[in-house]
């Protein structure tokens, strides 16, 4: 896969499609990889007449580390965000959101269809805001706007998330974590067999294991602040997307999302978890053709 330099990192991503299409730029969420957009959407995409542009996010995959930012204390920074004070974060979803729009500038893309899934759909969201003329749609995915009032991801959800392998030197151990989190966090409609989970989890692991990487995507993730007013500026085509079912983002944050984008259209998944089963991938790639088309 190619890499480039963008907004000062080298950023590692892959496209499919022609570039003579209009760009879709799909943006994961935390702690993962490009590959965990997969392959069978962008293919999808690619068939309904898109160009598909896939990267890793700074400190995670085969993007740029950021080692010398050390490991955010999490406690501290959500207790300063509780007391009202601006918590202090190696990085924040801001400079992520940068980091797209780098990647778009460097590979010559003026706009783009802006697509993001659970964090990523954060990051998607302050594109939209802060780069309108770089955003010809967005496509929110199991996200949400961050407010406060919002419920919390349920226990055994957060537990797994933040959950550390019992020997982090062990192969094993390490799927054997990832396993469990996406057990956890799947979708009770469309479950994944486990052999398909096992093969998933071991590439990613086998690609790139970073857990700093993704503790300090947490710590940007936690510290931002709530985007309801941004939301509430947007001036382009938006669907919203979100499981019925969905343990880590409950799916009340998806309808605060759709609520406070002006004439977002939302789509809630019954059985839909916090993943993408295969069975689900004509649902998102209808979400995003149908915003697409509506750009147009």
């Amino acid at each position: 896969m190619p890499s480039i330099n963008a907004n000062a990192i080298d950023i590692e991503y892959d496209t499919f499609g022609s570039t003579a299409n209009e760009t879709v730029l799909l943006i994961m969420g935390l702690g993962s990889q490009l590959i965990h957009w997969p392959e069978s959407l962008c293919r999808e995409l690619v068939d309904r007449g898109f160009h598909v542009v896939r990267y890793d996010h700074r400190d995670i995959g085969l993007s740029t580390k950021l080692d010398r930012a050390g490991i955010p204390n999490l406690a501290l920074i959500m207790g300063a965000k509780m007391l009202g004070w601006r918590p202090r974060v190696p990085y924040g979803l801001l400079d992520m959101a940068a980091d797209g729009v780098g990647l778009l500038d460097a590979l010559g893309i003026a706009k783009a269809h802006i697509v993001g899934a659970s964090m990523g759909g954060m990051i998607a969201q302050l594109i939209a805001a802060h780069y309108p003329d770089k955003a010809l749609s967005l496509t929110s995915i199991m996200s949400t706007t961050g407010h406060s009032s919002l419920p919390s991801p349920r226990r055994d959800a957060m537990a797994a998330l933040t959950a550390k392998p019992v020997d982090p030197n062990d192969r094993e151990a390490v799927i054997q974590r990832g396993i469990q989190l996406y057990k956890t966090i799947g979708s009770p409609g469309y479950p994944t067999a486990d052999q398909v989970l096992r093969m998933k989890v071991v590439r990613a692991a086998e690609r790139s294991y970073y857990p700093a990487g993704r503790a300090r995507h947490l710590a940007a993730s936690v510290s931002a602040p709530h985007r309801r007013r941004l939301l509430k500026s947007l001036d382009l085509p938006a669907v919203v997307l979100h499981g019925e079912d969905d343990p880590l983002i409950p799916v009340a944050c998806g309808i605060d999302t759709a609520k406070h984008i002006p004439n977002a259209e939302l789509r809630i998944i019954p059985g839909m978890g916090h993943d993408f089963p295969d069975a689900l991938m004509p649902v998102f790639a209808d979400a995003i053709e149908t915003a697409a088309k509506k750009s147009r």
